[in-house]
């Protein structure tokens, strides 16, 4: 652009000087051309202007559209405390409705362990107390032998050579499942 400017100056002043032309029209001549390159200059510039309007504006709409489908950190940090309120309400209202659901369950059940025991004690009570009868049919020399742990009647038996039956009448024992560790029975000799 310059250049051409530039070319037409020389031009403009190679004619005029040519044609004998005063320096007033000269200085005139190259402000008509300084003024037209100016214009076109303008023209250029408008037009890069309006692409640049277009540019911008598409560019505009872009970011709004953006803008319209992505949340901003404030809006997601929002969402997660509103969903974190909503799972701690419905963990809570759970809780307690399990909680409930225990109470009256074990409510439930105490009433069926009372009556249970209940009836067990009315049956006990209805029911004649069964009298164990010993008999003296055994030795009357043995030892002394005190109760350890995991021991049965059975098992002090075996160990001693007695029989369950003559441990049982010799220490009258009505029933056998109420021995006690450190307990000492005696335990006749074999007949």
């Amino acid at each position: 652009m310059l250049i051409r400017l530039f070319l037409g100056f020389l031009l403009t002043a190679t004619v005029g000087f040519a044609q004998g032309a005063s320096p007033l029209q000269y200085e005139v001549a190259n402000l008509r051309e300084d003024v037209r390159g100016m214009v076109q200059q303008v023209g250029q510039l408008t037009l890069r202007i309006e692409d640049l309007e277009r540019e911008n504006a598409s560019l505009r709409e872009r970011a709004d559209a953006t803008a319209a489908t992505f949340a901003t950190v404030e809006q997601l940090s929002d969402s997660m405390a509103d969903l974190n309120r909503v799972a701690k309400a419905a963990a809570a209202e759970s809780k307690s409705e399990v909680l409930k659901e225990v109470a009256k369950q074990m409510s439930k059940l105490a009433r069926q362990t009372n009556a249970a025991i209940d009836s067990l004690a009315k049956g006990m009570a209805q029911r004649p107390a069964v009298q164990t009868k010993f008999s003296d049919d055994f030795a009357m020399e043995g030892i002394s032998y005190t109760i350890q742990k995991g021991d049965t009647l059975s098992s002090i038996a075996k160990k001693t050579g007695a029989t369950v039956k003559d441990i049982t009448n010799a220490n009258k024992i009505s029933d056998p499942t109420r021995i006690q560790v450190g307990q000492t029975l005696f335990i006749p000799a074999k007949k």
